[in-house]
């Protein structure tokens, strides 16, 4: 029974009140005195407590100095203070430094004092509580994205082997299909990979870590389109690099931004546009990099600009295929790296984001 009783530390440099405070709650609650802050400090190193009470006016340290000593290292228990005083700045002092639940007038009265235990006791065991469901949403939310990490990674595997089994066929003419049903197929298959590469994609931006290493812009631009050229030949590439000094980031997380914009920028186009158009270009300064892509595909309504960062979000306008978590992806890696997003968009005429990362290069020198 001793074990579920209330353990309250009580620190008065005047003995008979230490006795007198033992004397009125031993039967009630576990007590432990001190009679110095220094004792007390030696004292909540071996017993976990769950209220300290602790007086004012101590000659060597005050009790609102002992809270704030103990409030980084010993943030659990909750703080009542003593006081003889009334003086209203004391009070404010003992609120804002050491993050006294309450305060209580000397000489206490004992029923309003035990009220004042109980109930802050309550606020402790909450606060247990919340901090015990937090470290269980946290290990089921990593259990949760390492399932869904292994399992997509496994999932990649089979659809890698539909695909070679239909380029296989293509190749030695084994498959007649006249209603084309293998190319319905293969975009099924690329239109899930896809999909399934997002996913890695999410995943390892939540986990690992951050990296910065030096970056050449004209180098990492040139990659990324020369994946997309491909996907439509013709988009005509407009690239203009201004990068006087050395720019160091996380390149992981830049490539996942770039490419996932990128991405949109081509799937997003016009049909009938005569010159479809990709724009990208990069501004180094010693603090920072801007980076803008502009195309002039079909655009954003109004209305939806506020919402394309959310995990999942579609725009009705257009009939695309897209699996609503690219932008969401690009939001959390540059929270990542410290960054910012803004997007200007037009209907039917285009879209511009622009990207500002954080140059890590200043702040190693």
């Amino acid at each position: 029974m001793k074990n579920n009783r209330i353990r309250i530390l009580y620190i008065d440099d005047e003995v008979h009140n230490l006795n007198a405070f033992k004397a009125s709650f031993r039967r009630n609650y576990e007590i432990y005195t001190a009679g110095s802050a220094q004792e007390a400090k030696q004292l909540i190193r071996s017993i976990n407590v769950h209220i300290i009470i602790a007086d004012q006016k101590m000659p060597v340290t005050t009790g609102v100095e002992f809270f704030h000593d103990i409030r980084e290292s010993i943030p659990e228990p909750m703080r009542i203070l003593l006081t003889g005083y009334t003086d209203v700045e004391d009070i404010i002092d003992a609120i804002n430094k050491g993050h006294i639940y309450s305060y209580i007038k000397k000489p206490w009265d004992e029923l309003e004092l035990q009220k004042t235990i109980n109930n802050a006791f309550e606020i402790y065991m909450a606060r247990q509580q919340l901090k015990e469901k937090i470290i269980e949403l946290e290990k089921t939310n990593d259990e949760l994205n390492r399932f869904i990490y292994s399992t997509s990674h496994d999932l990649r595997s089979p659809l890698m082997s539909v695909l070679g089994i239909i380029n296989l066929a293509r190749l030695d003419n084994s498959v007649t299909d006249p209603n084309g049903y293998m190319d319905m197929i293969e975009t099924c298959v690329q239109k899930l990979d896809g999909f399934i590469q997002k996913i890695i994609e999410y995943y390892r931006n939540s986990r690992l870590d951050v990296e910065y290493e030096k970056i050449n812009f004209s180098t990492l631009l040139e990659d990324c389109v020369n994946a997309f050229i491909p996907q439509n030949t013709s988009i005509e590439y407009l690239i203009e690099v201004d990068q006087p000094i050395d720019f160091k980031g996380d390149t992981f997380r830049i490539m996942v931004i770039l490419n996932n914009l990128i991405s949109n920028a081509v799937k997003y186009q016009k049909p009938n546009e005569e010159r479809p158009q990709v724009k990208l270009s990069v501004k180094i300064e010693p603090h920072k990099g801007t980076i803008r892509i502009e195309d002039n595909g079909i655009g954003i309504l109004s209305e939806h600009l506020q919402n394309i960062f959310k995990m999942f979000f579609r725009s009705k306008n257009n009939n695309k295929p897209g699996s609503g978590i690219g932008l969401y992806i690009v939001k959390e890696a540059l929270s990542k790296i410290g960054g910012t997003i803004n997007v200007d968009s037009k209907y039917g005429e285009g879209t511009q984001f622009e990207i500002i990362i954080p140059n890590r290069n200043e702040f190693d020198t």
